[in-house]
Formats: C-alpha cells, structure tokens, sequence
C-alpha cells in the first residue's frame, strides 16, 4: 500500500506541474499578444498623426504656391564666335 500512496503523489504532483506549465505558457503567450496589440496601436496612431502633418504641409504648401509666371521673352540670340582652339586662330 506504501508504494501506491507514492505514485499517487507523484502522479499527483506531475499533474500539478503539467498545470502550472500549461498556465504560464498561456500566461506568457497573453502577455505576448498584449505587446504586439500595444505595438500595432502605437504605429496606428503614429501612421494617423504623420498622415494628418502630411496633410496639413501639402496644403499649406499649395496655397503659399505663387502663381504660375509667363515664360519670359526670349532673347535674341548672340551671334556665336567661330569655334577654334586657342592658339590657332586664323590670321584674316
């Protein structure tokens, strides 16, 4: 009967602990979804609050635009020299 009662215990006890592990490991995989949650909220709002910067830049930029100019008049073109390596110019 001595030996029954000890593997019962022990039987008892390795129970005991599968239960504990199994409960810390969903212990631990909560606290790992709650971070990531935190995280993907975080980055949302940081998305939200770029976008909405963003936003406001382009538009403030748009209205500081000034208007489009005329193109300016052309000038007339300068007559261009004759092209010829310095030191060899030819003697008129």
């Amino acid at each position: 009967m001595a030996h029954r009662k000890e593997y019962q215990a022990k039987a008892e006890a390795q129970f005991h602990l599968t239960i504990k592990k199994a409960n810390e490991a969903k212990q631990a995989v909560s606290q790992y979804e709650a971070a990531a949650r935190a995280t993907d909220e975080k980055t949302a709002r940081l998305r939200a609050l770029r976008l909405a910067k963003e936003a406001v830049e382009a538009k403030a930029a748009a209205e500081s635009k000034p208007a489009e100019k005329k193109p300016a008049a052309k000038k007339k073109a300068v007559a261009k020299k004759a092209a010829a390596p310095e030191g060899l110019e030819a003697d008129k």
